[in-house]
């Protein structure tokens, strides 16, 4: 994709994945021990991160892009994900993710939770990342419950 394809992209909001190898050489300061990047996703100047232990969300703020924000949400803490695919015309895919930000997962009176939407272009294929973070989603969702 040229860089008026990226920006376009970026511009719409959609997340353009980008090589593990990469993103370490970028990010692998963040990581912590014992852990290795899945699949990583870049929108113009933010990026999103799949580990084998956390999604890491990295939001560089100001003109300048100095300042960033890094923030985690761990896999064991996800408890749903739904996905949109594209439609026809301009539409974009998405994957919803639904996670527990309440330090006790089994807490009586109260469990707190967010949602993290992660959209894409049409061109990309959502259905590996949403199956992949759906089966951690059911495998938490199961150990919760017993």
């Amino acid at each position: 994709m040229g860089i008026m394809g990226k920006l376009a992209s970026g511009f719409a909001g959609n997340l353009s994945e980008v090589s593990p190898e990469s993103l370490m050489q970028e990010f692998g300061m963040y990581l912590m021990d014992g852990e290795t990047i899945t699949t990583g996703f870049k929108l113009i100047r933010d990026v999103v991160i799949v580990t084998n232990r956390r999604i890491i969300d990295f939001d560089k703020q100001g003109a300048t892009g100095a300042k960033m924000r890094v923030d985690s949400i761990n896999l064991n803490c996800i408890f749903h994900v739904s996905a949109e695919t594209a439609g026809f015309g301009v539409d974009d895919s998405e994957i919803n993710i639904y996670y527990i930000t309440s330090p006790y997962f089994k807490a009586n009176g109260g469990v707190s939770t967010a949602e993290k939407k992660l959209e894409f272009p049409k061109k990309y294929n959502i259905q590996p990342l949403y199956k992949y973070l759906q089966e951690i989603a059911y495998n938490n969702h199961e150990a919760l419950n017993r």
